[in-house]
């Protein structure tokens, strides 16, 4: 018997040697590369920042352009070195001004003049990034010494954010191959730009639509995407065309180097969204930046702790906003007064008067951790994609008060699904938020659904972020990826749309039918003509 026990623990030593030593062949070896990345500020920063730490820990070399006034990207990091671009605007106040004011409008309720007013102010917003961003493009272009250091670096790729296109013009001209770390594009959903997005069953962003449209709903999504279209061609193509026009040989337009792309890590996935059309070199890394929940720090664990069976709810508005307006504060406070739970709140404007003694105020969370904790009941939350998708990780179900630009989307998306509810910020008051907020304490379906969604997010062979770092060091060891990336770029578009197939098709068949009606013509006035004859 002992004998046996020897045997089996030999064989199972050897299987063991045998599958890592498999293991390691099958895995491709990736030396150190060199990464040039260019990323939009802001909450963008948070997720690029994310895969850099990653593709750091893994030896590579990675480089940050970044403006001199930037908001989030750290000029001096371990990380990454920075490539400094003066800057004379500033990205942070550009946000902060546009988001008081839009929020003021919002306030005054739907209405036509509403709604005009709102997307005025976010197209010139909109607008004016992209003129800032490609004013640090036209400053490399116009250094000699800054383009002969980035070409003799020899770059394996650029990553970029193509939330703007100053990346992918500037990999054009570096003639590098491309990965984007994206969730949009310049002008609405990454998707729509390289795979068939049919209006019929896919919303357009700002769309406020579920796949599931009505005849008028569907004339609804074709308005929205006339506004994507004209957000393109009018608003942000020009700056970017300019800039291509100046610098690139034979010129390039947005559009096409988007699709030249060698990767799409889309910070996205088919749990949250709704099903599509993708392309192969589309990779879906939604939830890549999620993790288990770390302890707590001591204070907070026994705050927490304190809540006992009722639990805790944890608010937060996001990186760009910090504090509510007064009379909004005031009734979230008074609504938390009320309620049993322990609340963590980041809110970093005036105090409310109304706060109770079970709201505990802070200046910053780990929410992530928060997310985590087992006493979390409910995440108020503005929708922005990294908390919806860390909420849908930890299973926590979501009040949602959306601001703009994709916030209302995300949150409709968990809606949808069961596991959050949605209120406008017009419609935000003390009676309106009890509601909401209790709703979705009490209705187990909430909790449920999310838990639901958790289990199928989690379901995967390979984790997100492990996901994305193996594309990113596949385009290194091949040089790109071209054999993954469709050549309908290169089409004009009555050739993608087959405009000219059918217009040939169309008059073969006009001729044929021409040609028919002549001949059965001449063959009736013969026949008449010999009728004639013969009397």
């Amino acid at each position: 018997m002992m004998g046996t026990m020897e045997s089996n623990s030999a064989r199972g030593i050897s299987m063991f040697f045998s599958v890592f030593l498999m293991a390691f062949l099958i895995t491709p070896p990736c030396n150190g590369g060199k990464i040039l990345v260019f990323s939009l500020d802001g909450s963008h920063w948070i997720n690029m920042k994310l895969m850099i730490e990653e593709l750091h820990a893994r030896g590579h070399s990675i480089s940050v352009i970044r403006p001199s006034k930037s908001w989030y990207i750290e000029e001096v990091s371990p990380l990454y070195d920075s490539i400094n671009i003066p800057q004379s605007k500033q990205f942070e106040g550009l946000i902060q001004g546009f988001l008081e004011r839009y929020i003021k409008v919002q306030r005054e309720g739907s209405s036509s003049h509403t709604f005009l007013k709102l997307t005025g102010q976010f197209l010139s917003m909109i607008s004016e990034v992209h003129s800032m961003y490609c004013d640090m493009l036209a400053q490399i272009f116009e250094d000699p010494r800054l383009l002969q250091s980035l070409s003799e670096a020899r770059y394996d790729l650029v990553l970029t954010d193509p939330a703007i296109a100053s990346g992918v013009v500037l990999a054009k001209y570096l003639k590098l191959p491309t990965v984007l770390n994206v969730r949009w594009i310049t002008s609405g959903d990454g998707h729509s730009i390289i795979a068939p997005s049919p209006l019929s069953y896919i919303p357009v962003p700002g769309s406020g639509l579920t796949d599931n449209m009505s005849f008028t709903e569907r004339i609804k999504n074709l308005f929205f995407h006339g506004l994507i279209v004209f957000q393109e061609v009018f608003m942000i193509g020009p700056h970017y065309e300019a800039i291509c026009d100046k610098y690139i040989e034979g010129g390039c337009d947005t559009s096409s180097l988007l699709q030249e792309a060698d990767i799409w890590l889309f910070r996205s996935d088919f749990v949250f969204d709704f099903p599509r059309p993708t392309m192969p070199n589309v990779v879906y890394i939604g939830g890549f930046q999620c993790k288990p929940a770390q302890p707590l720090p001591a204070d907070l664990e026994a705050f927490v702790e304190s809540a006992g069976e009722h639990g805790v709810i944890i608010m937060t508005l996001g990186t760009f906003v910090s504090a509510l307006p007064d009379d909004i504060t005031e009734d979230i406070a008074r609504v938390f007064a009320k309620m049993p739970q322990k609340v963590i709140w980041r809110h970093t404007g005036k105090i409310p008067s109304s706060l109770g003694n079970n709201t505990q105020i802070v200046d910053w969370m780990p929410q992530k951790d928060l997310l985590g904790h087992p006493q979390t009941k409910v995440f108020v939350a503005h929708g922005g994609t990294n908390g919806v998708q860390e909420a849908i990780y930890h299973g926590v179900p979501v009040l949602g008060i959306p601001l703009f630009y994709d916030q209302f989307d995300n949150l409709l998306r968990l809606q949808e699904r069961g596991a959050g509810k949605i209120i406008r910020l017009a419609d935000v008051n003390f009676h309106s938020f009890e509601q909401g907020l209790k709703e979705v304490l009490h209705q187990d379906s909430y909790s449920h659904n999310m838990q639901r969604l958790s289990v199928l997010h989690r379901d995967q062979p390979i984790p997100p972020m492990d996901h994305a770092i193996f594309w990113v060091e596949y385009v290194m060891r091949h040089k790109g990826a071209a054999h993954l990336r469709t050549q309908a770029y290169k089409m004009p578009w009555y050739s993608y749309y087959s405009i000219d197939v059918l217009v040939a098709l169309s008059a073969a068949g006009s001729f044929f039918l021409l040609a028919t009606f002549i001949v059965f013509r001449l063959l009736c006035c013969r026949g008449r003509t010999s009728k004639v004859k013969k009397h």
